[in-house]
C-alpha cells in the first residue's frame, strides 16, 4: 500500500476548508484528471478552457480518493469526499505551505535560464546516494506547479529539489517565499523570455529574486562564476545575507572545471575543489551537461557532501524526452538517429543543440539534418537572435528546415544547398521533412514550446519499420 501523504484532517487544518463526504487519506496531489492514480486528492483548477470541476466525478470514478473544489458539483454521489475551499489555487498554496512547515528535509531551489530541468534531475540523483529525495515532477515550475511539488513533498524526506521558473520579474520572488529554500543555484543569465524584460540586467534581477526565500545569513547561493551576471547576483545573493559558492572554468571559481572531453556518448569532466582534482564521467551528451554537471556537484561541495559520491550517482542522468533525448528509429538499413529537442528553444539551448548535432556522426551516406522553430519571446530581439544563427547552422548541418516566420528569415540567408524547405507551421512541414529523410540520417528537432514541434517528431517516429525505438547505439560515435 502506498504510503500516506495527507489525512483529510490535516488538509482541513492546512486549509481551513470544509469535508464533505468520509475522511480520507491521499498518497498524491494531481491536477490533471487523466493522471488519476489510486488514492490521490484531485485539485479541482479552474482555467480559461476547461474547469476541472467539470472533470471530478472523472477523477473520482478513476480511483481519486477525493477532490479539492471551489464549489459542489452537480450529480456527484452523496457519498463523496470532497474538501471545499474559497479558492482552489490558494487551497494548494495553503497544502504547499503546511507541507514545508513540516518538513525536515533540506530544501533546494534552482532557476535559471537554460538548464534548469537537467540541473535538477542530476541534483536529485547525487542526493539520492545520501539520503531520499523528493523533486519536482518534469518542468512543474510556474504559480500552479511548483505549490503542487511542495505540496507533495513527504514530510520525512531528506531533500527536496524543486525548480523554480518565470518570464515576468517578481514571479520568482512569490515562488522562492513559498519554497523557502536552504541552497538556491542561478544556473544561468542568458536572453531566454527578453522580450518581457528590459534587458539582460532585469533578467539577472528577475532569478536574483530566488535569494529572497533563502534564511537571513543562514542560505547557501550557488553561481555561475562565467556568466557575465555573475556579480549582479552575487550582490544580491550577498544581501540576503547568503554564503556563495561559485563554479565555472574561471581561476576564481570554488568549484572549477579544469578540462571536458565531450563526445557523442557522453562526457569525461575534470574539477577541482580545494585544491583536489575529482575526474568523472557522465552521460550527458555535449558541453552544457558537462558545465551542468559543475554546478550540481557545486551544490553538493555547498552542503558538505562526500563529492565522489555525487559525482558517481549522476552518470547516468540523460535527456529526457522533448529536451534532447536521442531515440533510434528503425528506417531501412542502418536507421535514422531523433535528436528530440522539441519542448523548448532559446539562443543558448538552440546553440548548444546543435553543437551536439556537430558531434553527432551519421551512419552510412546520412546527413545531419536540423528542423528549427522559432525562438519566441524575444521582442525587438528576435530578428537578430536568429539570424545570429546563421554562422552555427551552417557549421553543424548539411541540411535545414524552418518553422515560422523567424526561422523563414534566417533561412532565406543560408546557402540554397543547406535549404529542405519551409512551413509556417510543424504541421504543414512534417510531412515534407520525414519524405526528405534518408538510411543513416541525424535529425533535430528544436523550437520553442509554442511553435508546437511535436507533429514532426511523431512523422519522424511514424516512419519506424516497427513501434519499438530503441536508445541510441555507439555506432552513432564519432
Amino acid at each position: 500500500m502506498t504510503a500516506s501523504l495527507w489525512t483529510s484532517d490535516e488538509l482541513v487544518k492546512a486549509t481551513r476548508g470544509n469535508l464533505h463526504g468520509p475522511a480520507f487519506e491521499i498518497s498524491d496531489l494531481v491536477i490533471d484528471s487523466r493522471k488519476v492514480t489510486p488514492g490521490c486528492l484531485f485539485v479541482a483548477l479552474p482555467g480559461e478552457r476547461v474547469d476541472g470541476h467539470d472533470y471530478v466525478d472523472t477523477a473520482l470514478e478513476a480511483g481519486a480518493a477525493a477532490a479539492l473544489v471551489s464549489r459542489i458539483p452537480d450529480g456527484l454521489d452523496s457519498t463523496a469526499s470532497l474538501l471545499e475551499v474559497e479558492d482552489v489555487l490558494g487551497g494548494l498554496t495553503d497544502i504547499a505551505v503546511a507541507a514545508r512547515a513540516r518538513a525536515s528535509a533540506k530544501v533546494l531551489a534552482v532557476t535559471g535560464s537554460v538548464g534548469k530541468t537537467g540541473t535538477k534531475d542530476s541534483l536529485a540523483a547525487a542526493l539520492a546516494a545520501f539520503g531520499s529525495v523528493h523533486a519536482s515532477a518534469g518542468n512543474l515550475n510556474n504559480h500552479i506547479g511548483a505549490p503542487l511539488s511542495l505540496a507533495r513533498l513527504p514530510k520525512d524526506a531528506d531533500y527536496a529539489v524543486l525548480e523554480l521558473g518565470m518570464n515576468h520579474l517578481g514571479e520568482i520572488s512569490d515562488l522562492t517565499r513559498l519554497v523557502r529554500p536552504d541552497l538556491a543555484i542561478i544556473t544561468n543569465v542568458e536572453e531566454t523570455h527578453i522580450g518581457h524584460f528590459r534587458d539582460l540586467e532585469q533578467i539577472a534581477e528577475a532569478k536574483s529574486e530566488i535569494f529572497e526565500g533563502l534564511e537571513k545569513d543562514s542560505g547557501l547561493a550557488v553561481l555561475n562564476r562565467d556568466n557575465a551576471h555573475f556579480y549582479f547576483c552575487a550582490d544580491k545573493a550577498e544581501a540576503a545575507g547568503a554564503r556563495i559558492v561559485s563554479f565555472g572554468r574561471s581561476e576564481d571559481a570554488d568549484v572549477r572545471l579544469i578540462g571536458a572531453e565531450c563526445g557523442p556518448d557522453g562526457s569525461n569532466i575534470v574539477i577541482r575543489v580545494d585544491g583536489k582534482q575529482l575526474v568523472y564521467r557522465i552521460d550527458g551528451i555535449g558541453m552544457h551537461w558537462a558545465f551542468n554537471s559543475v554546478g550540481v556537484l557545486a551544490c553538493i561541495h555547498a552542503l558538505g557532501l562526500d563529492l565522489n559520491k555525487a559525482a558517481t550517482a549522476i552518470r547516468d542522468v540523460t535527456a529526457k524526452a522533448g529536451r534532447g533525448r536521442q531515440e533510434e528509429i528503425a528506417f531501412g538499413e542502418m536507421g535514422l538517429l531523433l535528436i528530440d529537442e522539441s519542448y523548448n528553444a532559446s539562443p543558448a539551448s538552440v546553440a548548444a543543440a546543435l553543437e551536439v548535432l556537430s558531434m553527432t556522426k551519421p551512419k552510412g551516406q546520412g546527413r545531419r539534418i536540423v528542423v528549427l522553430g522559432d525562438m519566441l519571446e524575444l521582442g525587438e530581439r528576435s530578428e537578430f537572435l536568429h539570424l545570429n544563427l546563421l554562422a552555427k547552422v551552417c557549421g553543424s548541418a548539411d541540411l535545414v528546415f524552418t518553422v515560422g516566420p523567424m526561422m523563414d528569415r534566417m533561412g532565406r540567408n543560408l546557402p540554397p544547398m543547406l535549404f529542405g524547405g519551409h512551413g509556417a507551421t510543424s504541421d504543414e512541414l512534417a510531412e515534407l521533412v520525414a519524405d526528405q529523410l534518408s538510411d543513416g540520417d541525424v535529425v533535430l528537432v528544436k523550437g520553442s514550446l509554442g511553435m508546437a514541434m511535436a507533429p514532426i517528431v511523431s512523422a519522424i517516429r511514424d516512419l519506424a519499420d516497427s513501434n519499438q525505438i530503441t536508445p541510441p547505439s555507439a555506432a552513432y560515435g564519432g
